[in-house]
């Protein structure tokens, strides 16, 4: 692209530099007669004819030390490392000195100290330097001549023994060097008066590349930063052209004679010479044989613009330091050109509405995306004031995620513009980043332009990220149920697909069919939501389903598993949950219930009872006998199953509300309520069978007899037989008292005297034998009380002669020392301390003697535990609750000792407590 059609603008400021604190130029350099110039590591260095080299600090102090006795030709400041390498003359001829100097470091006289010293000879003869290149990393160097040859050092460039120099030849003068490092191998571009060419300096053989066949003069290449890959860059008259150490690459027709180019953060520097300068010069009030006027023009390749172009009068160099570009002219001043800053640049692009170049230089200025996105928003405002809507939505689209949607929504509300609203929405969608407002505006937008495939193309691709629930309702309130249904299908929406197809649709056979598909527990909720509404249109088809969900499910398409091996699981629905389903359709029900009872061992308790209602509907519904019969059987058949064992209430209800006596019986018996049966059949005055109920379940519940008792001495007609019957079996289990029995039939006015004779009678002699047998008893026991107290006196009142022969122990002859007891017992004294635990208790009466202790002791804590209940039961409030505390505590249970009453204790044990006592606490042994 010529240069010509690149915009100019003003994006350097020029100003003179002035002594510090002083408004006049600075003078430094004025009697400098400078030859070479160059910068770096924050200094600007001059070479003049005088040997001397100059370095001008940040500051603008000069320092100045002696490098040649004639004149510096050549200087190269790197830019990290505080080090100079200079090219000069020390005597006449033609005889070139190179000196590294390392300005870190001073010398006795304090001066920089130069760390090397070699002379630049490539062969035998010498010839002069034309250019000086080194490599940051001080291990390479390359040196220039006009004869066409090149010098390379490899290795520490400060030191001799360590660097290895190489000679490369050429036919022409060498212009221009360059090193650039790819990877690890490093390229040296060498450039002629007649060709371009790069050496791999990393290899032993150092492989050349010829790059292009024309050259350039001294001072016109350079090497460009990362913006332009490192590419180098040579400027002739016609052309800059960029290479890359394998190839040519791009170049730019810029049109001139150039003396000097340079690249500095991103821009071409190029000075050339002014050949229509006549009018500059005049306007300039400058005299034009005097000096000779230079053009400096910046560029700016990747945005393709001139940054920047002015005339300078004779420009000696170029030189880029302390973020700046400063012109070294031969009046020896310095003229600065600062860098605007980005922000500036942008205001001058937006007043020209150079949108277009604020974006680029937006971007290689490496601006923040909220930046950018400001400069779209605006490029995007100035299309869409000039009506250029197709153009302003495509700005507003790459603001997406940082300006406001409903900023750019708002304009395009409009139903013109609706093409452009749709495109923008898009956009939101396909980065997603768009919300259900915006879904359900596209949605809107696609309908509205009745525009199918965008429609499809929309709702059918993957890549695009919205939200599928607000686009199925939208579809579905615009009418494009098949397309609602898509999507709900795909992305699993089944309670949407399932009220399209239910209520929009009207497709139950396929709402159906989906169900089948899903995975078990989606397939159950489904059915529970919407069980009723298929109940009612398919219902043949909806039981089947609910019989493969209550019984051994499996999905009708594996594939919407997300796991394959849960095909094998058995999934069971609970049949209870569904029963609700078949509201007013009974016949379908009661088939399914049937079907669950049969296929499974173990159903809910609903399920069962549903069906017993069900089947005693039909029953007391049911005139035909035969059909009658048949219900009974299975009624009873569901009865005797055992489903209701844990549960009999609620069939016991539903059996008598349906008055079926069968089943009521049955399940009075199944709950042990013998007295409920008898009831049942006093309450139909079936007397056989109240007699036969006594007579089966009177050995397990006996009050069964008082209450038939009681039930036929209301009766007032003769019932004379069914007593006596009652009265015997009373008598001989002997299951009321004879008054009460008296008591009970005297309410019957049929009742007579001879009824009851017998029993009467029988009753009488059984009491007089008892009252006989507890005289003989008495008698008994006063006279074993009487020996006992005798006894008492005899051992209180008169010695005890201990005639005890053996042992009571080893049963051998019993031998002093021994141990006699009151009891009769005696011991050997070794044979006591062996078997006794204590020395106070016969060791052969103590078992019996503890267990009279302990009977004693409880009686005496249940004497003070009676005597505390009955005070709380006196003070309390709540009488009821203190039985109850004190039944819970056992204090009303039977306390019984069993203990073996052996022979010679027999009188023992029938003594008066008050006997057993003394008699337990008398001394007991003593040792003879």
């Amino acid at each position: 692209m010529a240069f010509l059609q690149w915009r100019r603008f003003l994006f350097f400021d020029k100003d003179l530099v002035k002594q510090e604190g002083s408004a006049s130029p600075l003078d430094s350099l004025c009697d400098v007669n400078i030859s070479v110039c160059s910068c770096g590591k924050g200094h600007l260095v001059f070479g003049d004819l005088d040997g001397n080299v100059h370095t001008l600090n940040r500051n603008l102090q000069l320092h100045s030390f002696k490098a040649y006795e004639l004149r510096v030709t050549h200087l190269y400041q790197l830019k990290q490392h505080n080090l100079i390498v200079s090219v000069g003359e020390d005597e006449p001829g033609v005889n070139p000195v190179v000196k590294v100097w390392n300005l870190d470091k001073k010398d006795k006289s304090g001066n920089p100290l130069c760390c090397r010293i070699f002379r630049a000879i490539p062969g035998n003869k010498p010839t002069e330097v034309t250019c000086v290149a080194l490599h940051e990393s001080l291990n390479f160097m390359a040196i220039g001549f006009t004869d066409g040859s090149v010098m390379s050092m490899k290795g520490d460039i400060t030191r001799d023994r360590h660097c290895k120099t190489q000679v490369h030849e050429n036919s022409s003068p060498i212009t221009g060097l360059a090193f650039r490092q790819v990877g690890k191998a490093m390229f040296l571009f060498v450039v002629t008066t007649d060709n371009v060419q790069s050496l791999n300096v990393s290899t032993k053989d150092c492989t050349r590349v010829q790059l292009d066949q024309h050259g350039c003069a001294v001072r016109c290449s350079a090497l460009s930063d990362l913006s332009q890959d490192n590419q180098f860059v040579i400027a002739r008259n016609d052309c800059v052209y960029l290479y890359q150490p394998e190839e040519r690459g791009p170049c730019f027709a810029f049109e001139g004679e150039k003396k000097i180019i340079h690249w500095y953060r991103g821009f071409l520097v190029v000075v050339t010479k002014d050949t229509k300068g006549v009018s500059r010069v005049n306007a300039a009030g400058l005299d034009k044989d005097a000096v000779d006027i230079n053009i400096l023009t910046i560029y700016d390749l990747e945005n393709k613009l001139i940054a920047y172009s002015a005339p300078f009068p004779d420009v000696l160099d170029v030189l880029a330091e302390w973020g700046s570009l400063y012109v070294v002219m031969g009046d020896r001043k310095l003229m600065a050109l600062q860098e605007r800053d980005t922000q500036t640049k942008l205001e001058m692009l937006f007043k020209k509405n150079l949108y277009v170049l604020a974006i680029n230089l937006a971007k290689t200025q490496h601006l923040d995306s909220d930046d950018l996105a400001d400069i779209f928003r605006q490029y995007g405002d100035h299309l869409y004031n000039k009506g250029d809507h197709d153009g302003a939505i495509q700005q507003y689209i790459r603001t997406i995620g940082k300006l406001e949607p409903s900023y750019v929504i708002r304009k395009f509300l409009d139903a013109q513009r609706i093409h452009n609203l749709t495109a923008y929405l898009q956009a939101l969608h396909r980065l997603s980043l768009a919300n259900e407002d915006h879904t359900t505006l596209l949605l809107n937008c696609y309908t509205k332009l009745k525009d199918g495939s965008k429609l499809d193309e929309f709702i059918k691709t993957r890549e695009v990220i919205f939200d599928v629930e607000t686009a199925i309702k939208v579809l579905r309130q615009a009418g494009y149920f098949d397309h609602a249904l898509f999507l709900a299908e795909r992305d699993q929406q089944h309670e949407w697909y399932l009220k399209i197809q239910l209520e929009d649709k009207k497709d139950y056979q396929r709402a159906l069919k989906y169900i089948s598909k899903l995975p078990f527990t989606q397939a159950e909720s489904n059915m529970k939501r919407y069980g009723k509404c298929l109940m009612q249109h398919v219902p043949e088809e909806t039981t089947n389903l609910l019989r493969r969900l209550c019984t051994d499910y499996k999905a009708a398409s594996a594939a919407n598993l997300h796991d394959e091996g849960l095909v094998n699981n058995v999934n069971k629905g609970n049949a209870e949950e569904f029963i609700h389903i078949f509201a007013n359709n009974r016949a379908h029900l009661k088939e399914f219930l049937k079907h669950m009872t049969e296929v499974e061992a173990v159903c809910p308790m609903g399920v069962y009872e549903t069906l017993l209602e069900l089947e005693l509907r039909d029953w007391v519904r049911e005139n035909d006998p035969r059909l009658k019969l048949e219900l009974l059987n299975r009624l009873m058949k569901l009865l005797r199953s055992g489903v209701f064992s844990n549960d009999i209430d609620k069939a016991l209800i539903m059996c008598q509300m349906h008055n079926f006596k069968d089943g009521v019986l049955f399940l009075y018996e199944k709950a042990h309520l013998y007295q409920q049966v008898v009831q049942y059949h006093m309450d139909n005055d079936d007397y056989a069978h109240v007699i036969e109920t006594c007579k089966k379940f009177g050995d397990k519940e006996s009050g069964l007899w008082e209450q038939v008792l009681g039930y036929f001495a209301g009766k007032e007609e003769n019932c004379k037989p069914y007593i006596v019957e009652v009265l015997e079996h009373i008598d001989s289990n002997n299951l009321m008292l004879p008054l009460l029995v008296v008591q009970t039939l005297a309410r019957n006015s049929t009742a007579t005297l001879a009824s009851v004779k017998d029993y009467v009678i029988r009753r009488l002699q059984q009491e007089q034998q008892e009252i006989a047998d507890n005289e003989r008893m008495i008698s008994q026991f006063e006279m074993e009380t009487e020996g006992i107290q005798h006894q008492v006196q005899e051992l209180k009142s008169s010695a005890k002669i201990f005639q005890m022969t053996k042992c009571s122990v080893c049963k051998h002859p019993l031998e002093l020392p021994s141990v006699n007891f009151l009891c009769g017992h005696a011991y050997h004294q070794h044979c006591f301390e062996t078997y006794a635990e204590n020395d106070s208790e016969c060791p052969a009466c103590l078992p019996e003697n503890r267990k009279v202790l302990d009977l004693l002791k409880a009686q005496e804590q249940t004497h003070n535990l009676y005597e505390q209940f009955y005070n709380k039961l006196e003070h309390s409030k709540d009488g009821f609750s203190v039985v109850a505390d004190y039944f819970g505590r056992g204090v009303f249970n039977k306390i019984t000792l069993v203990t073996d009453i052996t022979p010679t204790r027999k009188q023992a044990a029938g003594m008066d407590p008050s006997i057993q006592r003394e008699l337990l606490f008398m001394p007991q042994g003593g040792n003879s």
